[in-house]
């Protein structure tokens, strides 16, 4: 049945004014009226902004999906040192570029140069491999072998997920930041078992970029001249 605005009802003849007295309400009706009108707003807003880890963890993955060809600063602190360079991202391809390393995986085939080796090797890297390397494939790989929970430890703007491996393994647990606002992962804090850590951040994030599928496969012209190509397929 369709609302009506009484107010807007014109009054006539057929239907008199009544002549008697509205009830007058009092302060303590008008305080309790404003009270639960703030408690409705208050639980709408608790149920918009609820959601468990899983599904923030989803609407992340959909998110860097729905956003096509992807770029992003990342800076990258472990025990070894900082390093910091650039990733592009386009569903399971990606390119690194950094100072310590180059890499290109185009789907199927990666190339990865190091200044250690001063060479650039090819592989076919396994689901394993990828997790250390791709973020779509590491997040696929929390969803199925890490149970979660959301994590106690807040930064403002982000939801904080924590994750443990459902089998014993190198990884002692992660933290996830994801950014409220993007849905897109902001920090990735990880604990070994060794007691060892490493913390990933990504800032800078540029998408929908229009970029050639050559972005994805080895640039001879990102590394040295004359660097050594070795095929490890």
């Amino acid at each position: 049945m369709p609302s009506v605005n009484h107010a807007e009802v014109p009054i006539t003849d057929a239907h008199p004014r009544s002549t008697m007295p509205r009830p007058r309400l009092g302060p303590k009706y008008n305080k309790m009226r404003k009270t639960l009108t703030t408690l409705a707003l208050l639980l709408l807003a608790f149920a918009a902004q609820a959601q468990t880890p899983q599904q923030m963890l989803d609407r992340a993955i959909a998110a860097l999906k729905s956003a096509g060809t992807v770029s992003a600063n990342y800076k990258v602190k472990s025990p070894q040192g900082s390093s910091t360079g650039t990733i592009v991202m386009a569903g399971n391809k990606y390119r690194l570029v950094s100072k310590e390393m180059k890499c290109w995986y185009d789907g199927k085939t990666q190339w990865a140069w190091s200044p250690a080796t001063d060479e650039v090797n090819i592989t076919t890297p396994t689901a394993a491999d990828l997790q250390t390397t791709n973020p779509m494939a590491a997040a696929a790989d929390f969803k199925t072998n890490f149970n979660m929970w959301k994590s106690k430890g807040q930064i403002p703007g982000n939801y904080a997920i924590m994750l443990m491996p459902k089998k014993k393994n190198d990884i002692e647990r992660v933290y996830l930041y994801i950014n409220t606002t993007t849905n897109l992962l902001h920090i990735a804090h990880i604990k070994m078992r060794d007691g060892t850590a490493l913390t990933l951040t990504l800032t800078g994030y540029k998408t929908n970029l229009k970029l050639p599928a050559s972005t994805f496969t080895y640039d001879k012209s990102m590394v040295p001249p004359g660097t050594q190509v070795v095929d490890l397929r």
